[in-house]
């Protein structure tokens, strides 16, 4: 009688086992290094891979930063509550997201090289920001001009506020966000 040879395992790790692996590196060298610092050598080497299996994936250092940022978030929790507690959680969830080791130098670094990149501006567009903007729209009954200038106000603020201090907000100027944030839209078409 003879067995069946199992079919052969391909060589290496698995694509996500990789991409877990890259991610990670990716947020603690811009941690550790600043968004600058972190090139894709310095990636590569903190992940345990060849600089080609990372260009592989990712054509440029924004394409893998906006898909490490789309990893790290996660959807974003609304409880399907009220408004104001989807906003409330909308809020606290980015801004606790944002305080994490390396997302908000991440966040910064990649919107600053989108400023003179327009294709890198696409890819921030479609795989970052429109996910979280549909579910926003979806929840909050709102028109796309009005959940961009939700995210813009609140992203925007936050960090500005790491970037001019180093610092995530801390918790009562998160309240205090929230609570500018709710008075203008709390209402389904309210002043904005």
């Amino acid at each position: 009688m003879t067995r069946a040879t199992p079919p052969a395992k391909p060589p290496g790790r698995p694509r996500a086992g990789i991409d877990a692996a890259v991610f990670a590196a990716t947020l603690g060298t811009v941690h550790e290094l600043g968004y600058a610092g972190a090139t894709m050598d310095r990636i590569a080497a903190a992940a345990g891979v060849a600089k080609t299996t990372i260009y592989r994936r990712w054509p440029s250092k924004g394409a893998l930063i906006t898909d490490c940022l789309v990893d790290a978030l996660g959807p974003v929790p609304l409880g399907g509550g009220s408004r104001r507690e989807d906003i409330s959680s909308a809020i606290r969830w980015i801004a606790a997201k944002i305080g994490e080791p390396g997302i908000g130098a991440a966040f910064a670094g990649v919107f600053v090289d989108a400023v003179s990149d327009p294709s890198l501006r696409e890819v921030l567009s479609t795989r970052l920001q429109d996910p979280y903007r549909i579910v926003l729209q979806d929840a909050l009954d709102e028109p796309e001009h009005r959940v961009l200038l939700l995210i813009d106000i609140i992203v925007g603020t936050l960090l500005h506020r790491m970037g001019m201090t180093g610092v995530p907000m801390v918790d009562a100027d998160v309240d205090a966000l929230t609570g500018m944030v709710l008075r203008h839209f709390a209402d389904p078409g309210g002043p904005a």
